[in-house]
């Protein structure tokens, strides 16, 4: 079992800069990829971005490519989402997800994650 627990989120301008962090807990002895999902008001739930366990390699979503960076941190059990230039549109709940342990690649497809954060919510006033 993984637990994952999301901070970072707010309120911030159009333009601004945001950082999410998930934490990491249980157990967590084998690799796993991880990533972040999305779920705008009223819209069904998306892919943000997704990274390997080594961080070697990462995939975003089109909407999000060269404004958003994941990475993460295996000695301290964390990920991150550095956000810049943030727009309206990005106003979400933003998740954090785990794969099942062993599953070391990136993935943009929610069925492929099986542990869930509870989310943490970032809006963007125009």
């Amino acid at each position: 079992q993984v637990q994952l627990v999301e901070s970072g989120g707010g309120l911030v301008q159009a333009g601004g800069s945001l950082r999410l962090s998930c934490a990491t807990s249980g157990r967590t002895g084998s690799p796993y990829a991880m990533g972040w999902f999305r779920q705008p008001p009223g819209k069904e739930r998306e892919f943000v971005a997704a990274i390997s366990w080594r961080g070697a390699y990462t995939q975003y979503a089109d909407s999000v490519k060269e404004r958003f960076a994941i990475s993460r941190d295996n000695a301290k059990r964390t990920m991150s989402l550095q956000m810049n230039s943030l727009k309206p549109e990005d106003t979400a709940v933003y998740y954090c997800a785990a794969r099942s342990l062993d599953y070391a690649l990136a993935s943009a497809y929610q069925s492929d994650y099986s542990y869930w954060g509870q989310g943490t919510q970032v809006t963007v006033s125009s």
